[in-house]
């Protein structure tokens, strides 16, 4: 099966989700591309937009309309192209509107299953559950005639359980957006032996058509995105809890949020990150992967105190930042939680005294926007890092702990086998996390 057939007929699990609507409208734009190439034109293509919650599916379709507006303004020159046969079609406001018509007129929103029991690719984007994700492959592959592929979104569960687990016979394979999938440049790809040549040839040009650059990581609980995040997040978690034994707990977190962003040179500290993801979400991938782990224990009380605190961060559905460990106003952090108090303190009232306590920034470590932008960025880190070296402040000291921690973790999962190389890991962690240098470098040690 050639690529333009097995793009014939297209489904996406869990399409209304924070993940699903991304990759649904990256899969309704690579398809509706390759259906209107000439040749193509007189075959039938669908995209079946699947999720279990129907009131969901007018929103998700306006989102889709909406973005599709963007894309099609972005490439009208392509689209003169493609639509050069259609004379009525003068303006580039009527060619945008004719491929929006086109890329709507393909997607089929719904709540059943049974769409996907015609389609020859589906992608799978609901939670983080083996046991879930298994039963809908297992019943799509007992009633699909075609032999389906299978690109699960899982960012930690691995690929060969549930193509045992599911008796697929290698037609699976991690295909890892990054969140949110439209923006994000990343893909993670988890291959397994048994999968076959031109499946992996055929991910390989669909990651291409859709511009995102792909890192292969082997099969392994949580594989290089998740293997380091969790393991970075778990350090900067026990940091804050052995810190609070010299001062109340929401000041330590306070404290290490701070070192992890401003010293470490991040878009975001630790604890920012984790809400962003979410308490809830965090804790269930730490507890996905920890059974996988033989000689290490992914596991916080912390996490397990808020999340039954009913603290769980994440995002609305606009995009904005729920409360996790941190109170936001207008993307701030301005409040810290106490599971203690059972509520958020505000940061006005003991920041400067932490502030003090971890000692001034130097001038050579600039803000990671100003970072990240610069032609020099590992120059620039550099050179904040042995500033550190010699500061003798608290700050600079824990920078340097944590630095090395997070390089101590990008080198065990290269000897781990999970990523092939620093590379690798590097790439993962300057673009899908955005960093401005990558954790395994040479002057943190």
């Amino acid at each position: 099966m050639e690529y333009t057939e097995r793009l014939s007929n297209v489904t996406v699990l869990g399409a209304a989700g924070k993940m699903g609507s991304g990759i649904l409208l990256l899969s309704a734009l690579e398809v509706a591309d390759e259906m209107l190439k000439p040749g193509n034109r007189d075959k039938h293509f669908v995209v079946n937009a699947v999720d279990v919650t129907s009131s969901a599916l007018p929103g998700l379709m306006k989102y889709i309309r909406a973005q599709v507006l963007k894309a099609a303004e972005k490439k009208t020159v392509q689209l003169r192209k493609l639509y050069a046969g259609r004379m009525e079609l003068i303006e580039n406001s009527e060619i945008i509107e004719a491929y929006i018509d086109d890329v709507m007129g393909i997607i089929r929103p719904g709540t059943r299953i049974e769409a996907a029991y015609d389609s020859t690719l589906i992608f799978e984007a609901v939670s983080e559950n083996a046991g879930l994700k298994t039963r809908l492959f297992r019943q799509i592959n007992e009633n699909n005639p075609n032999q389906p592929w299978f690109f699960t979104n899982t960012s930690s569960v691995p690929i060969g359980g549930l193509n045992m687990e599911a008796e697929l016979g290698g037609r699976i394979l991690g295909f890892h957006f990054y969140n949110p999938p439209a923006v994000q440049k990343l893909v993670e790809l988890i291959t397994i032996d048994s999968n076959s040549g031109e499946m992996k040839q055929f991910a390989l040009q669909l990651a291409k058509n859709m511009r995102k650059i792909v890192v292969p990581s082997n099969d392994i609980a949580g594989f290089i995105g998740n293997g380091h995040f969790m393991r970075d997040a778990l350090y900067g978690i026990e940091q804050a809890t052995e810190l609070a034994k010299g001062m109340p707990l929401h000041e330590a977190i306070y404290a290490i949020n701070r070192v992890s962003q401003d010293f470490l040179m991040r878009p975001l500290g630790i604890f920012q990150l984790i809400d962003y993801v979410g308490v809830d979400v965090v804790r269930f991938i730490m507890n996905v992967m920890n059974p996988y782990m033989r000689e290490e224990d992914l596991h916080s009380p912390l996490l397990d105190r808020l999340f039954d605190l009913g603290v769980k961060g994440g995002q609305y559905a606009d995009g904005s930042q729920k409360d996790g460990f941190l109170k936001y106003d207008k993307g701030r952090p301005v409040a810290v939680f106490s599971p203690d108090k059972g509520d958020y303190i505000p940061v006005s009232g003991f920041d400067s005294k932490v502030d003090g306590m971890l000692g001034a920034l130097p001038g050579s470590a600039p803000a990671w926007k100003n970072l990240v932008k610069a032609p020099d960025k590992e120059a620039i880190a550099a050179r904040a890092f042995n500033d550190y070296k010699t500061m003798g402040t608290i700050g600079a000291s824990m920078a340097l702990q944590y630095a090395r921690k997070s390089r101590e973790i990008g080198m065990k999962l290269v000897s781990n086998g999970v990523a092939a190389t620093a590379g690798d890991v590097n790439t993962v962690l300057l673009t899908g996390f955005f960093h401005a240098y990558g954790p395994i470098n040479d002057f943190v040690v």
